[in-house]
């Protein structure tokens, strides 16, 4: 197994084993590139975010590229206490309120409103004015006092609170706009017209000394509002809630699901305040026991038809948003409805003849 070398002196020949090894060996110099090739990929891949940037070509350090040109994945850093990596909370709607909150901002933020508002003047009415018969001598002036007191700050809150996103959009794309309107032309139709039908159908009167309009006192048109707005606002929610806990899967069982909701919640809210009222001297019934049971479920029609309507203003993302003239379409249909509704129980209930609100 020698062989005579060139210098003239003799070196052993490989065996065929040492040959084979050999050549998986690559070149001294094809090895030293490589490495070096790999030192630059090992540098520049530096870590972003989790994940090594793949702007160069990835090479091994042992020779050769890889099969495939993918990004090579670290494992993520610890996440530090009280942090989370999810976003899902992060969202409107995540966390206890999944469910719950529009997924339009400015939606949500009006419904939050209406329901913080709500409970500051609900305090200063049932459980001040009221108990306290602050209300004895007020006179017409005064009466009209604690409706605006009630109604106004529905209106005029909004744009001092608003969130930045609202404050640059024109004002008649604010949804805050669009839903004072429509609860102020549901509110203003139901003292106006529907009113009459609580007269003549359910023998209830209004006994202290106001300004009237057809025959409502003016401060109830106000209050109305008040009471509208937080109504609606609890509705939508709730709504939303039940949509989400059923999903999109079962149409049937959704809109059972809904159906069932806007029920149980008109009546009880109807039931509500027909209570609450009933401490106040000045609005009499007939029947008190009549106006509990009956009464409720005459005034739940109102809400039988506006909460699923005023529900789906603005609630799909997807959709374009309501115009002005539609909201005033939107809740002026929903008020021809409620009044063909509450006509047809005065035909099947009492068979009163004529209008209530042309006697």
């Amino acid at each position: 197994n020698t062989v005579q070398g060139s210098s003239g002196g003799f070196e052993m020949a490989p065996s065929q084993s040492q040959q084979v090894q050999h050549d998986h060996v690559p070149d001294t110099t094809d090895a030293r590139r490589n490495i070096a090739l790999g030192d630059q990929y090992s540098t520049a891949c530096q870590p972003s975010h989790g994940v090594l940037s793949h702007t160069s070509t990835p090479v091994r350090r042992g020779g050769g590229l890889p099969s495939e040109n993918r990004p090579i994945t670290r494992p993520p850093a610890p996440t530090p206490m009280g942090a989370t990596r999810s976003r899902t909370s992060a969202r409107p709607g995540g966390g206890v309120w999944a469910g719950f909150l529009a997924p339009s901002p400015s939606k949500r933020w009006t419904e939050l409103f209406f329901l913080a508002y709500s409970p500051v003047w609900i305090t200063w009415v049932l459980f001040i004015l009221v108990p306290f018969k602050l209300y004895e001598g007020l006179g017409e002036w005064g009466y009209m006092a604690i409706g605006l007191a009630a109604a106004l700050p529905v209106f005029l809150l909004p744009p001092l609170l608003q969130p930045k996103h609202e404050a640059g959009k024109p004002w008649v794309q604010r949804y805050w706009v669009k839903a004072n309107i429509w609860i102020a032309i549901f509110s203003f139709v139901g003292n106006y017209v529907w009113t009459h039908y609580f007269y003549q159908v359910l023998g209830a009167a209004y006994t202290f000394k106001a300004h009237e309009l057809n025959g409502v006192p003016i401060t109830l048109y106000f209050m109305t509002h008040a009471y509208f707005a937080l109504y609606h606002a609890l509705a939508n929610v709730l709504i939303r809630k039940a949509r989400s806990m059923v999903g999109p899967r079962s149409p049937n069982l959704r809109i059972l699901a809904e159906a069932v909701v806007v029920f149980v919640l008109a009546y009880s809210t109807a039931y509500a305040e027909t209570l609450t009222i009933s401490h106040f001297p000045y609005y009499t019934h007939k029947d008190k026991e009549r106006m509990y049971t009956v009464g409720s479920l005459f005034y739940a029609i109102y809400f039988f038809v506006s909460f699923p309507m005023f529900f789906s203003m603005d609630e799909d993302p997807k959709a374009k948003p309501y115009t002005l003239w539609k909201v005033v379409v939107d809740s002026l249909a929903a008020c021809m409805l409620v009044t063909l509704l509450l006509d047809f129980w005065r035909l099947a209930v009492t068979a009163q003849p004529g209008l209530p609100w042309l006697a």
